[in-house]
């Protein structure tokens, strides 16, 4: 049998896990990416301006884990996307959609009691790495 490869990811371009865990994980050519929080990087604190904003830096630091991974946005499959409160849904989706503005991956969407340092935003991905084709069937 051969053996898979299990990669831990950490980079110095996205915040810092804020808990025992690694900011993504490869097995094979699938990248596990952990919850992102709108968290600057360089002060590990939530940025101002509500959900809005908390979504476009969690995105960032997506990004910035996925390239780390040796992937991409293009490349994600299933995003999971935690909201403090439902009712920011639409504002998310406005930030969410410039970066993901193509082939759009699966997604989940859920309300939940409370997010990791009271943050209003959480967003995790299972992604590939390598060549990807993508094929739209109908």
């Amino acid at each position: 049998m051969a053996t898979i490869v299990r990669k831990l990811i950490s980079t110095a371009n996205a915040a810092k896990p804020v808990a025992p865990y690694n900011q993504a994980v490869v097995a094979d050519r699938t990248v596990y990416v952990s919850g992102c929080l709108g968290l600057d990087k360089s002060t590990m604190q939530l940025v101002p301006g509500g959900a809005t904003a908390q979504a476009e830096m969690a995105l960032k630091n997506l990004e910035a884990v996925l390239k780390a991974a040796d992937s991409g946005v293009d490349k994600v499959i299933k995003n999971t996307v935690f909201l403090k409160d439902l009712n920011d849904f639409g504002a998310v989706n406005e930030v969410y959609k410039r970066v993901f503005n193509k082939d759009f991956p699966a997604r989940s969407c859920f309300q939940v009691a409370k997010l990791p340092m009271d943050a209003l935003v959480e967003i995790e991905c299972i992604a590939l790495t390598g060549p990807v084709h993508t094929v739209t069937v109908e």
